[in-house]
Formats: structure tokens, C-alpha cells, sequence
């Protein structure tokens, strides 16, 4: 009689050799996802969305996760209100995953109704001892960081969220992005695991053979290259980076922008991230396919162009903001291998398509980007799941942040004792 050689989950997280890739059941069992999804994305802090999402009183986004849904509402003040997506009665949820505007939350089901500051208003039947007080809608933990959404689903969230928050805020300030809208959105189910598409995001040795329309606003060097051996073309290529890397900091914080890279990814973080104002390619401007702003009305009231890229990561998210519009996305795990990657192109709320901005040019890049990405994780999932597959070394030059993502990832699962 045969035996199986069955790993638990935490098991197979050790079983990683450092510098390496994850086993293939990492990515694969059902067991190991569903840890997954109540370890990352129901007791950490996650975006769920962006302020324009809600833009007027009344407006409501419906955001699943899991087996869990919130409710992202806009209230009669113009403040933003999270509740858990179920009602108080017998646990029908109130919406349906997406946006709808309402007066207030009816339940479909029996029609107990709720005000937008998540008070029960009205039921039918209960008597007249019934106590309305007790049963309003179950709130959930909120930050928003200039329009980004971040909530945790956790009685005890992570406190570290403020260092998040006092690094992101000033980095965000001149940009105004709480009053910007929504110009296009876009979801694409990537058929791979949650993990496989961060680890995607997290390096760019793929880059120069497969993302021609984002290489065009990237100078490489900022993604990773290896030193060693450099031809004297190469060398003046680094040398010319350096340079220009210099100047532009030093012009940009000679305006009192800040430019310093920010990392929390070690295995002793919590909530993880990176911030890094990046210098943009060619024209310098934005991240389109000519280099230059797509958008003639910049963000809140800037005057220059040629800020950069501040970009973001979080363990569910990555963000771009440039002076005239901003690509934020972030990431839904749906089963073992298929994974919802959300994606919203934010320009000023007072730019008009047509005459400030042409859709496709403001959007090309990273529609292109974020298919090409899809069918990358596909075929990186789909190789995983081999019999013949074994985890390969990682470049330590241009993967490094794959190997800080795989041990936060152990730690964090060990944490809560996986």
C-alpha cells in the first residue's frame, strides 16, 4: 500500500529553499487558498476601492471578498461608510456585488430599511418592543490614504496601518486625488493564483521581452540589472541613469516633493509596502506611449508635468500616479487558480474626455500591460501545477522583491499560527 506524502500548509511554506521559488501546492490545493484568503484578505488591511468609486451622497459599491462582501457608501454628509454586506434580519445581503445609487439600503428579502449612516429605519411585523438601536449595520475598519480605500475585515487590525498612512498622505497631498473621477475601469480574471500575480507585479526581469507599451515609460535600470560584467555602452547607459535619476530628485524636492524610497516588506512587517517616486522615460512626463501627459488638466492645481510615477505596492495592490491621472489596481483571489484584478484610471473631476484627455491614449498602456500580464500568469500557474515543476533560484538582481514577499508571507502565515 502506497503513502502519501501529504505537507500541511506551513509545512510546505518551510520547505521553500531560500532564494527560490514557492512549491507548486502553494499555489495549487484548495486548503492552502482558503488559509490564504482568511490570513491575507480578511485579517490584514486591503483595498477594496478608491473615493470616486462613491462620488455622490447615496452612491454604494458592493465589494465581495471571500465568502465576506462589503458596502462602500457615500452618506447624506459626503462622508465615506463601510458596513459588512449583511442584513441584520436573517443575513440576506443588502447589494449585489458592483454600484448602484440608493436613498436608503433596503433589504431585498423582508425590506428592513437602513439609513446611509448604517441605522435600521424601518421593519414590518416585529412588534412594538421591537428595539431598532441594536440592530444597525455592523461597521468595518476604514482608512483612506488619499482616495485609496483600505479596510480589514479583523476585530483586531493591524495598527502598522498608520505607518502607512503618514508615508502615503504627504506623498499623495499635491495631487488632490479625492476630487478626481473615474475615467475607465476594468476587470480581468487572471486564471492563477493571487500569489503568482503579486509575484508578477513584484519584478520586471519580464518586462524588456513582453510589455512594449509600459517599457516606453520605464528606464530599466529602475527594475533590477545585473552588474557584472557591463560593456562600456552598458556602463554609459548606468552612468546616464544615475544622473538623471539625480537631477530629477533634486529638482523635484528643490519643490518640496518627496522623493525618498519607503520599504516595509520584511518578515517582522505586518502591513507591507513600497512607495518610490520614479523617474519617467523619454518626454518624463506620464505613462503613455509618447511619455507625455495624456490629460492637459493636471491634478488639483499642479503646473508642472514632469513629476514622476509615485507609485505604491500593497500585498492585494499596486498604484501609479502621475501629474495628470493615476492607475491604481488591486486583487480579489477567487479560487486556487483564478484571481480578479480590478483596475481604475483616475483623472481630475473636472477633466472632460474629448477636450482635455482621449481615452484611448490615456489608457493604452496599461489595458496592453494588464493583459499581457494575464497570459504571463497563466502559463507561470499552469507550469506550477506540472508534475515536473521545482522551484528555480530567483535573480538577486532583479527579483529581490519576490524573495522579501515569499518570507513575509511565511512569517505572516506563522504569525497566526499556520
Amino acid at each position: 500500500m502506497s503513502v502519501v506524502n501529504f505537507m500541511t500548509h506551513g509545512e510546505l511554506t518551510l520547505s521553500r529553499k531560500p532564494g527560490h521559488g514557492m512549491p507548486g501546492e502553494l499555489f495549487g490545493r484548495q486548503d492552502v487558498f482558503e488559509t490564504d484568503v482568511d490570513v491575507f484578505f480578511q485579517k490584514h488591511w486591503i483595498l477594496v476601492g478608491v473615493t470616486a468609486d462613491v462620488p455622490e451622497p447615496g452612491d454604494v459599491s458592493a465589494v465581495d471578498i471571500g465568502k465576506a462582501s462589503i458596502l462602500i457608501v457615500r452618506d447624506d454628509d459626503a462622508n465615506i461608510r463601510t458596513y459588512r454586506n449583511v442584513c441584520r434580519h436573517r443575513g440576506a445581503r443588502l447589494k449585489d456585488a458592483g454600484k448602484s445609487t440608493v436613498g436608503m439600503l433596503v433589504c431585498p428579502y423582508h425590506q428592513w430599511t437602513y439609513d446611509l449612516d448604517g441605522s435600521l429605519k424601518h421593519t414590518t411585523h416585529m412588534g412594538v418592543d421591537f428595539d431598532r438601536s441594536c440592530r444597525s449595520l455592523i461597521p468595518v475598519k476604514t482608512r483612506i490614504v488619499g482616495t485609496h480605500i483600505f479596510v480589514c475585515l479583523s476585530d483586531e487590525a493591524p495598527a502598522d496601518i498608520d505607518v502607512l498612512e503618514e508615508t502615503m498622505l504627504p506623498r499623495f497631498k499635491p495631487y488632490d486625488l479625492t476630487h478626481t473621477r473615474i475615467a475607465h475601469e476594468a476587470e480581468i480574471i487572471e486564471n492563477g493564483n493571487w500569489k503568482l500575480v503579486i509575484e508578477n507585479n513584484r519584478e520586471c526581469y519580464h518586462c524588456g521581452a513582453t510589455h512594449p507599451e509600459l517599457t516606453a515609460s520605464f528606464l530599466p535600470e529602475d527594475f533590477g540589472f545585473c552588474p557584472q560584467g557591463l560593456s562600456e555602452e552598458s556602463q554609459r547607459a548606468l552612468d546616464a541613469y544615475h544622473a538623471r535619476n539625480a537631477a530629477s530628485i533634486a529638482s523635484w524636492e528643490q519643490d518640496g516633493l518627496l522623493c525618498d524610497t519607503v520599504e516595509r516588506l520584511d518578515p517582522g512587517v505586518v502591513t507591507g509596502f513600497r512607495t518610490q517616486r520614479l523617474v519617467i522615460a523619454g518626454n518624463g512626463e506620464s505613462q503613455t506611449m509618447d511619455t507625455k501627459v495624456a490629460n492637459k488638466k493636471l491634478f488639483g492645481d499642479l503646473q508642472r508635468r514632469d513629476l514622476g510615477d509615485v507609485h505604491m505596492w500593497t500585498h492585494n495592490s499596486w498604484t501609479h500616479v502621475m501629474s495628470d491621472h493615476a492607475v491604481i489596481s488591486y486583487i480579489v483571489p477567487l479560487a486556487p487558480d483564478k484571481t480578479l484584478v480590478r483596475t481604475k484610471w483616475l483623472v481630475h473631476e473636472d477633466a472632460v474626455e474629448g477636450a482635455d484627455y482621449d481615452l484611448k491614449t490615456l489608457t493604452e498602456v496599461w489595458v496592453a500591460t494588464n493583459m499581457q500580464d494575464a497570459s504571463l500568469v497563466s502559463i507561470n500557474y499552469r507550469g506550477t501545477q506540472d508534475p515536473a515543476y521545482a522551484p528555480g533560484p530567483f535573480s538577486p538582481f532583479t527579483e529581490i522583491y519576490l524573495e522579501l514577499f515569499s518570507q513575509w508571507y511565511a512569517a505572516r502565515l506563522s504569525a497566526h499560527g499556520v
